[in-house]
């Protein structure tokens, strides 16, 4: 310990001794304060952060896509075609999980009717595929006549997804649209049919959230489509019949029609 000397005028100053324990203590002192600080730093941060999270309104969740959905359109039950004479029995329906595509088809029947003979037609087209080629059902799961009135085919429920008997190889996932009459290059295809059957996939479709403009991915199941047993096919969502099986169906005249026919389902599910 330094020793101060006296020096004139100056007063005596007393000596202080000083114990050497509490001169350690004093030399710690700094540090001590130093952590201290750090310490009250951090609790002062972690208090204004707890208390800002306590004032921040939370995040919101993002919401999830909103579903495609169409309205549905009036569809005129089997009841309305088919009655107690002309019904053959038949075993349960078949029901796959979703529709993710849509065929369409014309019945090949002539042009020339009354709408109000529509019924009728239908009645005839269910005895040739239950008759004749020994079908359990009407194949198609609807038919539209040329005035746009929907007609429910297949039995099961419009709004289920039944396994129809439409197009050989894909009627799994799928619904078949029937245009009652005969289509091919040249004909007319009434607007009020195209716009029934738009409607119809609209609505069909987005019960799966399904874009009609877009590409599906379907499993062939037999050989005599045109695509072997068990192969995937990437088909229009909207197709035409000939889209999965060797034929003319539904005619060139609907076939042109059909990207227009996209285009306002698509319109209708709000894309």
């Amino acid at each position: 310990m330094r020793v101060l000397r006296r020096t004139p005028g100056a007063r005596r100053r007393r000596r202080v001794r000083i114990p050497r324990s509490a001169l350690v203590l004093l030399a710690c002192l700094p540090g001590l304060a130093a952590v201290l600080v750090l310490a009250l730093c951090a609790d002062g941060i972690g208090r204004r952060a707890t208390a800002a999270a306590a004032v921040r309104p939370p995040v919101a969740a993002r919401p999830a896509a909103a579903p495609h959905t169409a309205p549905r359109p009036r569809i005129v039950p089997r009841s309305a075609w088919l009655d107690a004479l002309s019904r053959h029995a038949q075993p349960p329906p078949r029901y796959d999980d979703r529709v993710v595509a849509v065929f369409v088809h014309h019945t090949d029947s002539p042009n020339g009717y009354d709408c109000a003979d529509a019924p009728r037609i239908i009645r005839y087209l269910y005895a040739g595929q239950t008759g004749v080629r020994d079908w359990d059902d009407i194949g198609y799961n609807f038919l539209v006549d040329h005035c746009g009135t929907i007609y429910e085919g297949r039995a099961g429920g419009v709004d289920r997804a039944v396994t129809g008997a439409h197009t050989q190889g894909f009627n799994h996932r799928t619904a078949g649209i029937a245009a009652i009459g005969t289509f091919t290059a040249g004909s007319v295809v009434p607007r009020a049919m195209t716009e029934a059957i738009a409607a119809l996939a609209a609505w069909k479709l987005g019960l799966a959230d399904v874009d009609p403009r877009g590409k599906a991915r379907l499993v062939s199941s037999n050989s005599l489509s045109r695509y072997a047993s068990g192969t995937t096919a990437v088909l229009p969502v909207l197709a035409g019949h000939k889209d999965g099986y060797m034929t003319s169906c539904p005619g060139a005249a609907l076939l042109a029609r059909l990207p227009e026919v996209r285009a306002e389902a698509a319109r209708l599910q709000g894309r």
